[in-house]
């Protein structure tokens, strides 16, 4: 019987081994709660004390000085107290732990044992949060949530698009009505056209004008034709469209006034202009300048045009959204005004620590340092501003450029007419031949 009940052992350990993997690889969130979840709360409650002592979360209540006759002696005081926890609460993605803070501690602290947090307990990642005065949340998330981008859901919106995920595992949504205008900035291959693709062809199924910008030669935007109601493919070009739309946005500060309303959202649906959304790629090219005089003018005008969209644009129903492989103060003091009126903010992985630091240090220096943290091999990761001031880690849905071009083409019907704009590209076309 001996063999045969070890042969029996066996062979249920290999069959729990593969039907483990298959679990953990196509339901992770039904292996997280059966396998990860009490594998990780042991750990927890077996670490936390040794953890506590090592990172200076243990406190005495008594002094750190003494007297021994006439000197007086310093040291680490016996029996050290660890901070009070709850029981791990486990969630989809991880678990929370929540610790109440002794007096004089602050949240730094916990802050800076985070690493030693994600060592002892295996986890991919433990936040440090303060919710109310005195207690601190740590959420570890259990594995990298980023690795498999799976989309998330979230409402349909006008002016509203679905990115990706987010480091926490909620959906990664760039929402134009709450956020008006979005800076984005990364180097080649680093997932920037990709998430421009990913936005597109959300807006695209909207009752949305979309107006590209591409100096490239329209390499890029191109591809989106279709579904743009117009396309700069060079920097004059970019001047007669840009031109054509601070009029455009005049004629709707007319309309606002008129009805008396401070933003076309307060106007009647029969009355209210379609919303445009500009979006300008490599905005190095609007401000390089090759030395003559008609190429400073240009640079001059596209600068003085785009921020004039910028700090009027948002209560018109005209949004920015400027991308770049490099952004920074060399390019003019003109970029440097324009960065400050687009509040959203995306960097990826960036070949200079100058572009980071112009993208995100007027927000968050941690940002910054977790963004230049970004590998190679984490094509389409980033870090992202939130409506709420903070940041996160995300990464963009991967939207093949067939699949994009596809999408486009079938909503080209939607594409709504912008006289304007079409007249000044028809009128630079007239006086080129």
């Amino acid at each position: 019987m001996g063999p045969i009940l070890l042969a029996l052992a066996l062979a249920v350990l290999a069959w729990l081994l593969v039907v483990g993997d298959l679990v953990r690889r196509h339901r992770p969130a039904w292996h997280w709660y059966l396998i990860g979840y009490p594998a990780t709360t042991c750990r927890v409650l077996l670490t936390w004390r040794k953890v506590a002592l090592l990172n200076d979360l243990a406190v005495s209540h008594r002094p750190p000085r003494g007297l021994l006759g006439d000197l007086v002696v310093k040291g680490d005081p016996l029996r050290p107290l660890t901070p009070r926890r709850s029981f791990p609460r486990a969630n989809r993605l991880g678990l929370t732990v929540a610790v109440r803070l002794h007096a004089g501690q602050t949240p730094a602290t916990y802050m800076k044992a985070a690493d030693a947090l994600v060592h002892a307990w295996k986890v991919h990642a433990v936040r440090v949060t303060s919710p109310e005065r005195g207690l601190v949340l740590l959420t570890a998330t259990a594995s990298d949530p980023l690795e498999r981008p799976g989309l998330a859901t979230a409402p349909a919106e006008l002016l509203s698009a679905l990115i990706g995920v987010l480091e926490s595992g909620g959906a990664w949504v760039m929402n134009l009505r709450v956020v008006p205008h979005w800076l984005i900035v990364g180097a080649t291959r680093s997932g920037k056209s990709t998430l421009l693709a990913r936005l597109i062809t959300q807006l695209a199924t909207q009752r949305v004008a979309l107006v590209g910008i591409d100096c490239k030669g329209g390499m890029e935007l191109g591809l989106f034709a279709g579904r743009l109601s117009a396309l700069a493919t060079c920097r004059r070009e970019a001047v007669a469209v840009l031109s054509a739309l601070v009029v455009d946005m005049q004629d709707r500060m007319s309309a606002c006034r008129t009805a008396g309303a401070r933003s076309i959202w307060e106007l009647p649906e029969k009355l209210r202009p379609i919303p445009v959304v500009v979006i300008v790629d490599e905005i190095a090219e609007l401000y390089l300048s090759d030395g003559t005089r008609d190429g400073k003018a240009e640079a001059e005008q596209c600068s003085t045009l785009l921020l004039r969209l910028a700090q009027l644009g948002a209560a018109l129903g005209i949004h920015l959204v400027v991308a770049g492989q490099r952004v920074g103060s060399d390019l003019g003091p003109g970029v440097t005004a324009l960065r400050a009126q687009l509040g959203g903010r995306i960097c990826h992985r960036v070949n200079d620590p100058g572009t980071a630091e112009m993208t995100l240090g007027d927000l968050n220096k941690d940002a910054v340092a977790v963004a230049q943290s970004i590998s190679a091999q984490e094509r389409g990761v980033a870090v992202c501003t939130g409506p709420d001031g903070g940041w996160s880690r995300a990464r963009s849905h991967l939207t093949p450029t067939e699949e994009a071009v596809s999408i486009t083409r079938k909503y080209a019907a939607m594409t709504p007419d912008l006289p304007g704009l079409g007249g000044a590209l028809a009128v630079l076309e007239g006086d080129d031949k």
